[in-house]
Parts: structure tokens; C-alpha cells; sequence
């Protein structure tokens, strides 16, 4: 048996504005539900070591709301070494923030750059407040560029698996390079950069502290985050610590430290 098929009519006028009105309600409702979904994501996304959002029932921009699953300044919170996700904001815009490092060479005390690196502040900061550097070496010395590599409690090594996330850059224009990302940033003696790895966004918690002129070597590059500067006592202790170094062709960085450097605890001064 043949089936009718009914030919579509030509559409009235009034037809097609409904048309016409429809697609732009439909479009209209896509786009708010993008909307949600974006506040969603980045409300949901602020979560820190599995704890969801920040208890205020929606987003907030920083400097109006500290989240409640921060960990304590008085670093009274559990360790923690591995986390789902990058840490929340957590900082007080209108305070200074100060990493005092404790080694067995010293004490480094290096003031945080909130103006130019906030989320890198921030995130070494939440790092601090759980514990995350207490106990571990300086593991890597390299005075062909001044550096001294810290910042791996799992393996205290340069293939550390790192705290579990990565962060973004920051600081100025990144770009791409013959041999990875290229950065704004220039070194000196005396600062505490992020480490990386050659690719975009790589930064996660190992660090470097400088201890000379060499470190303008990394210039060309220009990617590591730069987010902190020490005073000429800081800085004395770096050189001391540089001064530990010797060959050693059985080491995988090709020398380190006569005796163990160790960092016996970060804590944050706040002012």
C-alpha cells in the first residue's frame, strides 16, 4: 500500500516570526545555560584535596571571600602531599606574606610578589599551610646557574610526581620557543622561582631559590615564575649553601652538597 506523504506548505508570515522567535528563545536559553554551567564549573573547580567548593553557595571573586576548605595559617591542618585539584584562593589581598624558610644552613625569609604573581603566592602559600615542604631536601645545586632546587617530599628528586595539578603562567605575555614556552621574567640573586617543565602551565611545587648573577642565564628563557625576593641576610644563607657544592660524576645533577640540606619547615608571616 503507498504511503502519502504531505508536501510542507509555504509558511505564512506570522509562521515564520514564530520560527524566527522560537530559534531566538532557543538560542537565548542556551546560552543562560552556558552561563550556569560556567559559574558551575568555576565554582565546583575552586575545590582543594577532594573538598568541593567553598561553602559560600556560589562563586566569589577573591578579594571578597576567603573558601572555608583553606588550610589553617597556624598549619594546624592535616599533611597533605596529594590534592584533585589546584588549591582555592586563599590569600588576603590587603596583607603581606612573607615564606621563612628553616634550613639546617639558616634562615631564608622571602617576601611573596602578590601584585605581579597572586595565584603562584597563593599556591605555594596553601602548600606551606599543609605542610607540604616541611622535612625535605634541597636536592638538586647547580652554580652553573646559581639555582637551588627544593620542593619534592614524595622522593626528594627532580622527578618528584608533584603535589597532583599543575597552575597556570603568570606574570606577563608566554609564548612559544625553539625549545618550549618563553616567559617575561628575569633573574637575579636572592628570589624564589617556580620550577617547570618545558610546556605551558607546567609549574606545580618544586622551586628554585637563586644565589647569584649566573641564574641571568634563564633570561633567554623567562619562564620560570619569579613570586618572591629575599634581603642580604636571605641571600647570605643561598651563598653559603651554594658553597656546599662539590663534583660528584655519580650524582644525576653532576655534584651536590657535601652533607644534606635540609628544609626543616616553611612557615607563612603574615603583615
Amino acid at each position: 500500500m503507498a504511503t502519502k506523504t504531505r508536501r510542507p506548505g509555504t509558511p505564512s508570515a506570522s509562521d515564520r516570526f514564530s520560527g524566527r522567535t522560537r530559534l531566538l528563545a532557543g538560542l537565548l536559553a542556551f546560552v543562560l545555560l552556558g552561563s550556569l554551567l560556567t559559574v558551575a564549573v568555576i565554582t565546583f573547580a575552586t575545590g582543594n584535596g577532594g573538598v568541593v567548593g567553598s561553602g559560600s553557595g556560589g562563586f566569589a571573586a577573591p578579594t571578597s571571600i576567603v573558601p572555608t576548605d583553606c588550610p589553617t595559617a597556624d598549619k594546624s591542618s592535616a599533611t597533605v602531599l596529594t590534592f584533585d585539584n589546584p588549591p582555592p584562593f586563599c590569600l588576603d589581598p590587603s596583607l603581606t606574606y612573607t615564606a621563612v624558610f628553616d634550613t639546617t644552613e639558616g634562615q631564608i625569609r622571602m617576601a611573596l610578589d602578590l601584585d605581579r604573581t597572586p595565584n603562584t603566592a597563593n599556591n605555594f602559600v596553601v602548600l606551606t599551610n599543609y605542610g607540604y615542604y616541611d622535612q625535605t631536601l634541597l636536592f638538586r645545586l647547580d652554580p652553573t646557574i646559581a639555582i637551588i632546587q627544593g620542593g619534592s617530599p614524595h622522593t626528594n628528586s627532580w622527578s618528584d610526581p608533584g603535589p597532583g595539578y599543575m597552575i597556570a603562567d603568570e606574570g606577563g605575555v608566554f609564548g612559544q620557543g625553539v625549545n618550549g614556552t618563553v616567559g617575561p621574567f628575569t633573574y637575579g640573586p636572592g628570589q624564589l622561582v617556580m620550577a617547570r617543565s618545558a610546556g605551558p602551565n607546567s609549574s606545580g611545587a618544586q622551586f628554585f631559590l637563586t644565589s647569584g648573577e649566573a641564574v641571568s642565564l634563564l633570561d633567554n628563557q623567562g619562564s620560570y615564575i619569579v613570586f618572591g625576593s629575599t634581603d642580604a641576610a636571605g641571600l647570605a644563607v643561598l651563598e653559603g649553601i651554594m658553597g656546599l657544592y662539590r663534583l660528584d660524576p655519580d650524582s644525576p645533577y653532576g655534584g651536590g652538597p657535601i652533607r644534606e640540606v635540609l628544609v626543616r619547615s616553611v612557615t607563612i608571616v603574615t603583615g
